[in-house]
Protein backbone atom coordinates (compact mmCIF):
# COMPACT_ATOMS: atom_id res chain seq x y z
CA UNK A 1 0.00 0.00 0.00
CA UNK A 2 1.69 3.17 -0.96
CA UNK A 3 0.45 6.24 1.34
CA UNK A 4 -2.95 5.15 2.36
CA UNK A 5 -3.25 4.11 -1.37
CA UNK A 6 -4.92 0.44 -1.40
CA UNK A 7 -3.51 -2.27 -3.77
CA UNK A 8 -5.49 -4.00 -6.46
CA UNK A 9 -5.47 -7.85 -5.99
CA UNK A 10 -5.90 -8.43 -9.65
CA UNK A 11 -3.37 -6.47 -11.30
CA UNK A 12 -0.27 -5.20 -9.98
CA UNK A 13 -0.30 -2.18 -12.56
CA UNK A 14 -3.86 -1.18 -13.38
CA UNK A 15 -4.04 1.92 -15.81
CA UNK A 16 -2.60 4.68 -14.91
CA UNK A 17 0.09 2.89 -12.57
CA UNK A 18 3.75 3.55 -13.90
CA UNK A 19 7.00 3.02 -13.00
CA UNK A 20 8.72 6.68 -13.36
CA UNK A 21 11.85 6.48 -10.75
CA UNK A 22 14.39 3.99 -11.00
CA UNK A 23 15.86 4.94 -7.59
CA UNK A 24 13.97 1.87 -5.90
CA UNK A 25 13.07 -1.62 -7.37
CA UNK A 26 9.89 -1.69 -9.49
CA UNK A 27 7.07 -3.85 -7.93
CA UNK A 28 5.68 -4.91 -11.71
CA UNK A 29 7.94 -7.23 -12.94
CA UNK A 30 6.89 -7.17 -16.50
CA UNK A 31 8.91 -3.78 -16.62
CA UNK A 32 12.18 -4.03 -18.31
CA UNK A 33 13.28 -0.63 -17.05
CA UNK A 34 16.67 -1.29 -18.45
CA UNK A 35 15.46 -0.86 -21.85
CA UNK A 36 13.23 2.44 -20.99
CA UNK A 37 14.17 6.24 -21.43
CA UNK A 38 14.57 8.19 -19.14
CA UNK A 39 15.08 11.96 -17.73
CA UNK A 40 18.05 11.40 -15.15
CA UNK A 41 16.74 8.64 -12.87
CA UNK A 42 12.85 9.60 -13.99
CA UNK A 43 11.82 6.60 -16.53
CA UNK A 44 9.72 8.71 -19.48
CA UNK A 45 6.09 7.44 -19.42
CA UNK A 46 4.83 7.30 -21.87
CA UNK A 47 7.49 6.19 -24.22
CA UNK A 48 8.39 8.49 -27.00
CA UNK A 49 8.99 6.42 -30.47
CA UNK A 50 12.06 7.32 -32.36
CA UNK A 51 9.99 8.98 -35.07
CA UNK A 52 10.97 12.74 -35.45
CA UNK A 53 7.14 13.06 -36.25
CA UNK A 54 6.36 12.32 -32.52
CA UNK A 55 5.49 15.16 -30.28
CA UNK A 56 6.97 13.32 -27.61
CA UNK A 57 10.19 14.41 -29.29
CA UNK A 58 9.62 17.69 -30.08
CA UNK A 59 11.86 20.29 -28.59
CA UNK A 60 10.71 22.45 -25.46
CA UNK A 61 10.84 25.37 -27.16
CA UNK A 62 8.38 24.34 -29.64
CA UNK A 63 6.52 22.15 -27.33
CA UNK A 64 6.12 25.29 -24.60
CA UNK A 65 4.88 27.89 -27.50
CA UNK A 66 2.39 25.61 -28.68
CA UNK A 67 1.24 25.43 -25.13
CA UNK A 68 1.38 29.02 -24.71
CA UNK A 69 -0.23 30.33 -26.94
CA UNK A 70 -3.15 27.69 -26.68
CA UNK A 71 -3.14 28.43 -22.82
CA UNK A 72 -3.77 32.10 -23.88
CA UNK A 73 -6.03 31.24 -26.52
CA UNK A 74 -8.02 29.37 -23.96
CA UNK A 75 -7.93 31.93 -21.80
CA UNK A 76 -9.43 34.69 -24.14
CA UNK A 77 -11.61 32.45 -24.98
CA UNK A 78 -13.20 31.56 -21.44
CA UNK A 79 -13.12 35.79 -20.73
CA UNK A 80 -15.89 35.90 -23.09
CA UNK A 81 -18.27 34.43 -20.94
CA UNK A 82 -17.75 36.28 -17.61
CA UNK A 83 -16.87 39.61 -19.50
CA UNK A 84 -19.87 41.20 -19.61
CA UNK A 85 -20.75 40.61 -15.92
CA UNK A 86 -20.35 44.08 -15.03
CA UNK A 87 -22.91 45.03 -17.69
CA UNK A 88 -25.35 42.72 -16.83
CA UNK A 89 -27.47 45.65 -15.26
CA UNK A 90 -27.16 47.97 -18.12
CA UNK A 91 -28.00 45.70 -20.47
CA UNK A 92 -31.22 44.96 -18.57
CA UNK A 93 -32.35 48.17 -18.56
CA UNK A 94 -31.52 48.84 -22.65
CA UNK A 95 -33.25 46.27 -23.58
CA UNK A 96 -35.70 45.95 -20.66
CA UNK A 97 -35.27 42.28 -19.56
CA UNK A 98 -34.52 41.06 -15.83
CA UNK A 99 -30.78 40.93 -15.18
CA UNK A 100 -31.33 36.63 -15.07
CA UNK A 101 -32.39 36.63 -18.07
CA UNK A 102 -29.66 38.74 -19.39
CA UNK A 103 -27.47 36.26 -17.04
CA UNK A 104 -29.20 33.02 -18.42
CA UNK A 105 -28.91 33.93 -21.84
CA UNK A 106 -25.55 36.21 -22.69
CA UNK A 107 -23.75 33.96 -19.86
CA UNK A 108 -25.62 30.61 -19.35
CA UNK A 109 -26.03 29.89 -22.77
CA UNK A 110 -22.90 30.33 -24.05
CA UNK A 111 -21.42 27.56 -21.33
CA UNK A 112 -24.72 25.23 -22.26
CA UNK A 113 -23.59 25.39 -25.95
CA UNK A 114 -19.84 25.04 -25.55
CA UNK A 115 -20.98 22.08 -23.23
CA UNK A 116 -23.10 20.49 -26.08
CA UNK A 117 -20.92 21.22 -29.07
CA UNK A 118 -17.99 19.71 -27.37
CA UNK A 119 -19.50 16.53 -27.90
CA UNK A 120 -18.33 16.49 -31.48
CA UNK A 121 -15.60 18.52 -31.67
CA UNK A 122 -13.50 16.09 -29.60
CA UNK A 123 -14.89 13.44 -31.83
CA UNK A 124 -14.00 14.82 -34.66
CA UNK A 125 -10.78 15.67 -33.40
CA UNK A 126 -10.02 11.80 -32.25
CA UNK A 127 -10.48 11.60 -36.06
CA UNK A 128 -8.98 14.19 -38.08
CA UNK A 129 -6.88 15.98 -35.27
CA UNK A 130 -7.06 18.80 -33.77
CA UNK A 131 -5.69 21.34 -35.73
CA UNK A 132 -8.45 21.94 -38.11
CA UNK A 133 -10.85 22.94 -35.03
CA UNK A 134 -8.30 24.87 -33.11
CA UNK A 135 -8.00 27.17 -36.59
CA UNK A 136 -11.61 27.12 -37.11
CA UNK A 137 -12.97 28.04 -33.81
CA UNK A 138 -10.73 31.09 -33.80
CA UNK A 139 -12.07 32.24 -37.23
CA UNK A 140 -15.39 31.80 -35.98
CA UNK A 141 -15.18 33.29 -32.30
CA UNK A 142 -13.16 36.50 -34.37
CA UNK A 143 -16.67 36.39 -36.50
CA UNK A 144 -18.84 36.46 -33.68
CA UNK A 145 -16.72 39.09 -32.11
CA UNK A 146 -17.43 41.31 -34.90
CA UNK A 147 -21.12 40.25 -34.99
CA UNK A 148 -21.08 41.23 -31.25
CA UNK A 149 -19.71 44.96 -31.77
CA UNK A 150 -22.56 45.39 -34.59
CA UNK A 151 -25.41 44.04 -32.94
CA UNK A 152 -28.59 46.31 -32.15
CA UNK A 153 -31.11 43.65 -30.67
CA UNK A 154 -31.38 41.32 -27.35
CA UNK A 155 -32.66 38.92 -30.07
CA UNK A 156 -29.26 39.04 -31.84
CA UNK A 157 -27.06 38.79 -29.01
CA UNK A 158 -28.81 36.26 -27.71
CA UNK A 159 -27.93 34.21 -31.00
CA UNK A 160 -24.87 35.56 -31.01
CA UNK A 161 -23.75 33.82 -27.79
CA UNK A 162 -25.26 31.23 -29.27
CA UNK A 163 -22.62 30.48 -31.97
CA UNK A 164 -19.84 32.33 -30.41
CA UNK A 165 -20.59 29.43 -27.35
CA UNK A 166 -20.57 26.47 -30.40
CA UNK A 167 -17.24 28.05 -31.60
CA UNK A 168 -15.78 28.41 -27.91
CA UNK A 169 -15.63 24.15 -27.59
CA UNK A 170 -12.32 23.36 -29.16
CA UNK A 171 -10.45 25.79 -27.21
CA UNK A 172 -12.31 24.79 -23.86
CA UNK A 173 -12.17 21.02 -24.25
CA UNK A 174 -8.91 20.00 -26.66
CA UNK A 175 -6.42 22.04 -24.74
CA UNK A 176 -6.02 19.57 -21.91
CA UNK A 177 -5.96 16.69 -24.35
CA UNK A 178 -2.94 18.48 -26.21
CA UNK A 179 -0.96 18.57 -23.08
CA UNK A 180 -0.76 14.47 -22.64
CA UNK A 181 0.06 14.66 -26.58
CA UNK A 182 3.37 16.77 -26.09
CA UNK A 183 4.32 15.94 -22.17
CA UNK A 184 5.50 12.92 -20.15
CA UNK A 185 3.21 12.44 -16.22
CA UNK A 186 6.41 14.30 -14.28
CA UNK A 187 5.78 17.37 -16.88
CA UNK A 188 2.04 17.58 -17.20
CA UNK A 189 0.97 19.09 -13.63
CA UNK A 190 2.89 21.99 -13.94
CA UNK A 191 1.06 22.51 -17.92
CA UNK A 192 -2.08 22.07 -16.87
CA UNK A 193 -1.83 24.98 -14.44
CA UNK A 194 -0.45 27.08 -17.05
CA UNK A 195 -3.43 26.55 -19.03
CA UNK A 196 -5.52 27.43 -15.64
CA UNK A 197 -3.59 30.10 -14.72
CA UNK A 198 -4.74 31.62 -18.40
CA UNK A 199 -8.30 30.62 -17.68
CA UNK A 200 -8.59 32.46 -14.20
CA UNK A 201 -6.39 35.43 -15.63
CA UNK A 202 -9.25 35.35 -18.45
CA UNK A 203 -12.33 35.29 -15.86
CA UNK A 204 -11.02 37.39 -13.86
CA UNK A 205 -8.77 40.10 -15.81
CA UNK A 206 -11.49 40.17 -18.44
CA UNK A 207 -13.65 41.42 -16.11
CA UNK A 208 -11.83 43.77 -15.33
CA UNK A 209 -10.78 45.00 -18.33
CA UNK A 210 -14.45 44.67 -19.56
CA UNK A 211 -15.73 46.89 -16.74
CA UNK A 212 -13.56 50.08 -18.19
CA UNK A 213 -14.36 49.79 -21.37
CA UNK A 214 -18.25 49.14 -20.78
CA UNK A 215 -18.13 52.43 -18.47
CA UNK A 216 -15.74 54.57 -20.55
CA UNK A 217 -17.11 53.29 -24.13
CA UNK A 218 -20.15 50.57 -24.81
CA UNK A 219 -21.44 47.37 -23.55
CA UNK A 220 -20.60 46.38 -27.62
CA UNK A 221 -16.96 47.56 -27.57
CA UNK A 222 -16.13 44.89 -25.50
CA UNK A 223 -16.66 42.59 -28.11
CA UNK A 224 -14.92 45.14 -30.67
CA UNK A 225 -11.85 44.40 -28.60
CA UNK A 226 -11.93 41.05 -28.04
CA UNK A 227 -12.19 40.69 -32.20
CA UNK A 228 -8.62 42.80 -32.44
CA UNK A 229 -7.35 40.27 -29.37
CA UNK A 230 -8.15 37.31 -31.67
CA UNK A 231 -6.53 38.56 -35.11
CA UNK A 232 -2.94 37.67 -33.35
CA UNK A 233 -4.16 34.79 -31.81
CA UNK A 234 -5.45 33.73 -34.97
CA UNK A 235 -1.96 34.15 -36.26
CA UNK A 236 -0.39 32.67 -33.42
CA UNK A 237 -2.44 29.25 -34.01
CA UNK A 238 -1.88 29.22 -37.51
CA UNK A 239 1.19 29.20 -38.03
CA UNK A 240 3.33 27.42 -34.76
CA UNK A 241 -0.05 25.44 -33.09
CA UNK A 242 0.62 22.34 -35.75
CA UNK A 243 -0.65 18.73 -35.11
CA UNK A 244 -0.39 16.73 -32.07
CA UNK A 245 -2.22 13.63 -32.22
CA UNK A 246 0.39 11.05 -32.68
CA UNK A 247 -1.76 7.50 -34.35
CA UNK A 248 2.01 5.85 -34.49
CA UNK A 249 3.43 3.14 -32.67
CA UNK A 250 5.04 3.55 -28.88
CA UNK A 251 7.27 1.42 -26.78
CA UNK A 252 5.82 -0.15 -24.07
CA UNK A 253 8.67 -1.13 -22.22
CA UNK A 254 7.15 -4.55 -21.53
CA UNK A 255 9.26 -7.59 -21.20
CA UNK A 256 8.76 -9.82 -24.77
CA UNK A 257 9.78 -13.44 -24.67
CA UNK A 258 12.47 -14.66 -26.62
CA UNK A 259 10.75 -14.94 -29.72
CA UNK A 260 8.68 -11.85 -29.80
CA UNK A 261 9.73 -8.78 -31.61
CA UNK A 262 9.47 -5.12 -30.46
CA UNK A 263 6.89 -3.95 -33.07
CA UNK A 264 6.97 -0.47 -31.64
CA UNK A 265 9.54 0.50 -33.83
CA UNK A 266 8.42 0.54 -37.45
CA UNK A 267 8.96 4.00 -37.84
CA UNK A 268 12.56 4.40 -36.72
CA UNK A 269 12.89 5.66 -40.78
CA UNK A 270 10.01 7.53 -40.85
CA UNK A 271 11.34 11.21 -42.59
CA UNK A 272 10.28 14.13 -40.61
CA UNK A 273 7.38 16.06 -42.03
CA UNK A 274 8.21 19.65 -43.62
CA UNK A 275 7.45 22.79 -42.37
CA UNK A 276 4.78 23.20 -45.23
CA UNK A 277 3.57 19.59 -44.44
CA UNK A 278 3.20 20.50 -40.59
CA UNK A 279 0.43 23.73 -41.65
CA UNK A 280 -1.70 21.63 -43.47
CA UNK A 281 -5.06 21.94 -41.60
CA UNK A 282 -6.75 18.77 -42.82
CA UNK A 283 -4.83 15.43 -43.15
CA UNK A 284 -7.70 13.24 -43.68
CA UNK A 285 -8.98 10.32 -41.53
CA UNK A 286 -6.45 9.75 -39.30
CA UNK A 287 -8.21 7.35 -37.63
CA UNK A 288 -10.41 4.70 -38.87
CA UNK A 289 -13.37 5.10 -35.96
CA UNK A 290 -16.53 6.22 -35.88
CA UNK A 291 -17.42 9.58 -35.53
CA UNK A 292 -21.01 8.90 -33.93
CA UNK A 293 -19.01 6.17 -31.43
CA UNK A 294 -16.79 9.00 -30.48
CA UNK A 295 -19.64 11.37 -29.98
CA UNK A 296 -21.47 8.94 -27.85
CA UNK A 297 -18.33 8.32 -25.89
CA UNK A 298 -18.33 10.65 -23.36
CA UNK A 299 -21.79 9.60 -22.07
CA UNK A 300 -20.52 6.05 -20.87
CA UNK A 301 -17.50 7.58 -19.53
CA UNK A 302 -18.91 9.14 -16.79
CA UNK A 303 -19.41 5.80 -14.85
CA UNK A 304 -15.55 5.51 -14.62
CA UNK A 305 -14.73 7.25 -10.81
CA UNK A 306 -11.64 9.15 -12.29
CA UNK A 307 -14.25 10.72 -14.74
CA UNK A 308 -17.28 11.10 -12.11
CA UNK A 309 -14.67 12.85 -9.67
CA UNK A 310 -12.79 15.08 -11.97
CA UNK A 311 -15.96 15.90 -13.42
CA UNK A 312 -18.07 16.70 -9.55
CA UNK A 313 -14.95 18.94 -8.41
CA UNK A 314 -13.95 20.86 -11.61
CA UNK A 315 -17.27 21.42 -12.47
CA UNK A 316 -18.30 22.65 -9.20
CA UNK A 317 -15.17 24.46 -8.10
CA UNK A 318 -15.39 26.52 -11.55
CA UNK A 319 -19.26 26.86 -10.95
CA UNK A 320 -18.41 28.63 -7.68
CA UNK A 321 -15.61 30.83 -9.23
CA UNK A 322 -19.00 32.06 -11.72
CA UNK A 323 -20.94 32.46 -9.30
CA UNK A 324 -19.08 34.67 -6.88
CA UNK A 325 -18.29 37.11 -10.11
CA UNK A 326 -21.90 36.77 -10.84
CA UNK A 327 -23.54 37.65 -7.48
CA UNK A 328 -20.96 40.03 -6.78
CA UNK A 329 -21.99 42.27 -9.11
CA UNK A 330 -25.12 42.60 -7.64
CA UNK A 331 -23.39 43.02 -4.04
CA UNK A 332 -21.32 45.59 -5.29
CA UNK A 333 -23.70 47.72 -7.28
CA UNK A 334 -25.98 48.09 -4.65
CA UNK A 335 -25.57 49.79 -1.29
CA UNK A 336 -23.29 50.37 0.64
CA UNK A 337 -20.99 49.90 -1.68
CA UNK A 338 -22.93 51.39 -4.66
CA UNK A 339 -19.95 50.71 -7.18
CA UNK A 340 -20.07 51.20 -11.44
CA UNK A 341 -19.16 48.36 -13.53
CA UNK A 342 -15.67 49.55 -13.59
CA UNK A 343 -14.95 49.90 -10.17
CA UNK A 344 -16.73 46.29 -9.87
CA UNK A 345 -14.28 44.78 -12.63
CA UNK A 346 -11.20 46.06 -10.76
CA UNK A 347 -12.44 44.42 -7.45
CA UNK A 348 -11.40 41.75 -9.55
CA UNK A 349 -7.36 42.56 -9.47
CA UNK A 350 -6.88 41.35 -5.99
CA UNK A 351 -8.21 38.18 -7.31
CA UNK A 352 -6.26 37.80 -10.48
CA UNK A 353 -3.05 38.37 -8.67
CA UNK A 354 -3.84 35.54 -6.04
CA UNK A 355 -4.58 33.55 -9.11
CA UNK A 356 -1.28 34.40 -10.85
CA UNK A 357 0.61 32.98 -7.41
CA UNK A 358 -1.52 29.93 -6.91
CA UNK A 359 -1.39 28.55 -10.65
CA UNK A 360 1.82 28.05 -10.71
CA UNK A 361 2.19 27.03 -7.48
CA UNK A 362 -0.05 24.25 -7.54
CA UNK A 363 0.82 23.01 -10.54
CA UNK A 364 4.60 22.32 -9.30
CA UNK A 365 3.12 20.70 -6.27
CA UNK A 366 1.84 18.39 -8.26
CA UNK A 367 4.64 17.26 -10.10
CA UNK A 368 6.71 17.49 -7.16
CA UNK A 369 4.62 15.95 -4.67
CA UNK A 370 4.21 13.32 -7.62
CA UNK A 371 7.68 12.83 -8.11
CA UNK A 372 8.34 12.64 -3.87
CA UNK A 373 5.71 10.35 -3.24
CA UNK A 374 7.09 7.89 -6.38
CA UNK A 375 10.15 7.91 -5.13
CA UNK A 376 9.54 6.79 -1.60
CA UNK A 377 7.16 4.45 -3.18
CA UNK A 378 9.83 2.02 -4.67
CA UNK A 379 9.52 4.22 -8.09
CA UNK A 380 5.94 3.60 -8.44
CA UNK A 381 3.76 6.10 -9.70
CA UNK A 382 -0.21 6.42 -8.73
CA UNK A 383 -2.38 9.25 -10.07
CA UNK A 384 -4.09 9.20 -7.10
CA UNK A 385 -0.88 11.23 -5.67
CA UNK A 386 -2.31 14.86 -7.52
CA UNK A 387 -5.38 14.27 -5.30
CA UNK A 388 -3.28 15.50 -2.33
CA UNK A 389 -3.79 19.11 -3.59
CA UNK A 390 -7.00 18.56 -2.61
CA UNK A 391 -6.41 19.42 0.60
CA UNK A 392 -5.69 23.15 0.66
CA UNK A 393 -7.95 23.50 -2.02
CA UNK A 394 -10.75 22.91 0.54
CA UNK A 395 -9.01 24.34 3.22
CA UNK A 396 -9.37 27.67 1.31
CA UNK A 397 -12.61 27.81 -0.36
CA UNK A 398 -14.37 26.88 2.97
CA UNK A 399 -12.83 30.08 4.19
CA UNK A 400 -13.15 31.98 1.16
CA UNK A 401 -17.33 31.02 0.97
CA UNK A 402 -18.16 31.49 4.71
CA UNK A 403 -16.21 34.87 4.78
CA UNK A 404 -18.16 36.21 1.32
CA UNK A 405 -21.36 35.65 2.50
CA UNK A 406 -20.77 37.18 6.48
CA UNK A 407 -18.62 39.72 5.57
CA UNK A 408 -21.09 41.08 2.55
CA UNK A 409 -24.26 39.84 4.93
CA UNK A 410 -23.01 42.27 7.30
CA UNK A 411 -21.78 45.56 5.16
CA UNK A 412 -18.35 44.96 6.12
CA UNK A 413 -16.25 47.50 4.22
CA UNK A 414 -15.35 46.68 0.86
CA UNK A 415 -12.05 45.18 1.43
CA UNK A 416 -13.41 42.10 3.47
CA UNK A 417 -15.27 40.76 0.99
CA UNK A 418 -12.34 41.46 -1.84
CA UNK A 419 -10.16 39.19 0.80
CA UNK A 420 -12.62 36.29 1.53
CA UNK A 421 -12.97 36.34 -2.85
CA UNK A 422 -9.16 36.41 -3.06
CA UNK A 423 -8.77 33.54 -0.28
CA UNK A 424 -11.81 31.40 -2.13
CA UNK A 425 -9.93 32.37 -6.02
CA UNK A 426 -6.97 30.23 -4.33
CA UNK A 427 -8.59 27.31 -3.91
CA UNK A 428 -9.82 26.66 -7.92
CA UNK A 429 -6.08 26.44 -9.19
CA UNK A 430 -5.24 23.35 -6.78
CA UNK A 431 -8.85 22.02 -7.27
CA UNK A 432 -8.25 22.04 -10.89
CA UNK A 433 -4.73 20.78 -11.30
CA UNK A 434 -5.64 18.38 -9.03
CA UNK A 435 -8.80 16.51 -10.67
CA UNK A 436 -7.60 17.57 -14.52
CA UNK A 437 -4.32 15.76 -13.65
CA UNK A 438 -6.16 13.02 -12.20
CA UNK A 439 -8.40 11.92 -14.72
CA UNK A 440 -5.51 12.43 -17.74
CA UNK A 441 -3.23 10.17 -16.01
CA UNK A 442 -5.88 7.79 -15.59
CA UNK A 443 -7.59 7.64 -18.76
CA UNK A 444 -5.07 9.60 -21.11
CA UNK A 445 -6.25 7.48 -24.50
CA UNK A 446 -9.92 8.80 -23.29
CA UNK A 447 -8.84 12.47 -22.47
CA UNK A 448 -10.81 14.13 -25.18
CA UNK A 449 -13.98 12.21 -24.34
CA UNK A 450 -13.21 12.83 -20.65
CA UNK A 451 -12.52 15.92 -20.82
CA UNK A 452 -16.37 16.32 -22.83
CA UNK A 453 -18.17 14.87 -20.28
CA UNK A 454 -16.45 17.26 -17.53
CA UNK A 455 -17.42 20.90 -19.51
CA UNK A 456 -20.87 19.53 -20.34
CA UNK A 457 -21.07 19.43 -16.59
CA UNK A 458 -19.54 22.67 -15.75
CA UNK A 459 -21.72 24.10 -18.65
CA UNK A 460 -24.86 22.34 -17.42
CA UNK A 461 -24.05 24.02 -13.66
CA UNK A 462 -22.81 27.04 -15.04
CA UNK A 463 -26.21 27.94 -16.55
CA UNK A 464 -28.20 26.80 -13.85
CA UNK A 465 -25.93 29.08 -11.38
CA UNK A 466 -26.12 31.73 -13.60
CA UNK A 467 -30.05 31.49 -14.46
CA UNK A 468 -31.44 31.07 -10.64
CA UNK A 469 -28.19 32.81 -8.57
CA UNK A 470 -29.24 36.09 -8.28
CA UNK A 471 -32.49 35.23 -7.82
CA UNK A 472 -31.91 32.72 -5.07
CA UNK A 473 -29.58 35.12 -3.18
CA UNK A 474 -32.41 37.82 -3.66
CA UNK A 475 -34.50 35.69 -1.18
CA UNK A 476 -32.23 34.07 0.88
CA UNK A 477 -29.05 37.05 1.22
CA UNK A 478 -25.69 36.14 0.82
CA UNK A 479 -25.29 34.55 3.53
CA UNK A 480 -27.82 31.84 3.25
CA UNK A 481 -26.58 31.59 -0.31
CA UNK A 482 -23.01 31.25 0.45
CA UNK A 483 -23.61 28.83 3.68
CA UNK A 484 -25.23 26.29 1.06
CA UNK A 485 -22.69 26.50 -0.96
CA UNK A 486 -20.42 25.79 1.90
CA UNK A 487 -21.80 22.79 2.47
CA UNK A 488 -22.23 21.45 -0.71
CA UNK A 489 -18.64 21.96 -1.43
CA UNK A 490 -17.36 19.78 1.59
CA UNK A 491 -19.56 17.54 0.53
CA UNK A 492 -17.93 17.53 -3.11
CA UNK A 493 -14.69 17.36 -1.23
CA UNK A 494 -15.14 14.44 0.64
CA UNK A 495 -15.24 12.17 -2.54
CA UNK A 496 -11.33 12.94 -2.64
CA UNK A 497 -11.50 10.32 0.47
CA UNK A 498 -12.30 6.92 -1.45
CA UNK A 499 -11.23 8.39 -4.77
CA UNK A 500 -7.56 8.55 -3.21
CA UNK A 501 -8.48 5.13 -1.09
CA UNK A 502 -10.13 2.75 -3.38
CA UNK A 503 -8.56 5.05 -6.60
CA UNK A 504 -6.28 2.10 -7.70
CA UNK A 505 -8.74 -0.16 -7.49
CA UNK A 506 -11.41 1.63 -9.18
CA UNK A 507 -8.57 1.54 -12.25
CA UNK A 508 -8.31 -2.25 -12.04
CA UNK A 509 -12.00 -2.98 -12.09
CA UNK A 510 -13.19 -0.61 -14.89
CA UNK A 511 -9.60 -2.12 -16.85
CA UNK A 512 -10.92 -5.66 -16.16
CA UNK A 513 -14.54 -5.25 -16.71
CA UNK A 514 -16.59 -5.75 -20.11
CA UNK A 515 -17.85 -2.42 -20.07
CA UNK A 516 -14.11 -0.74 -19.31
CA UNK A 517 -12.94 -3.17 -22.52
CA UNK A 518 -15.61 -2.47 -25.00
CA UNK A 519 -16.05 1.36 -24.17
CA UNK A 520 -11.66 0.97 -25.02
CA UNK A 521 -12.15 -0.68 -28.22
Amino acid sequence: MGFGVLEDRYLAAPPGTATINTSGPAEDSTIDSSSLKKDGNIILQPQPSDSPNDPLNWSRIRKETIMVILAFASGVTTALGPMVTPGLPLVAMKYNVSIDLVASLIIGFLAFWIGFTTFFTAAGANIWGKRPFFVISTVLLLATNVWGYFTTSFVSLAVMRVVQGMASAPLETLVTSTVSDMYFVHQRGTRISIWGCMLASGVLLGQTIAGAIITNISFEATFGISALVFIPILCGIYFFVVETTYYGARPTGKKLAPEEKDMSFLDDDEEKDTYRQQLRIFRGRMSAESFWKNAWKPVPLIAYPAVLFSTIVYGSYFTWLLTISVLSVSVFTAPPYNLNPAQVGLTNLPLLVVSLIGAPLSGWLADAIAKLMARRNNGIFEPEFRLTLMVPATLFATIGFLGFGMSTSMGAPLVWPVVFMSIHSLSVPFASTASLTYVIDCHPKDANQAFVTINFTKAVFTFAATTYANGWMAQVGPRGVFDAITVVNLCVCALTVPAYVFGKRFRSYVARSAFGQRLSN
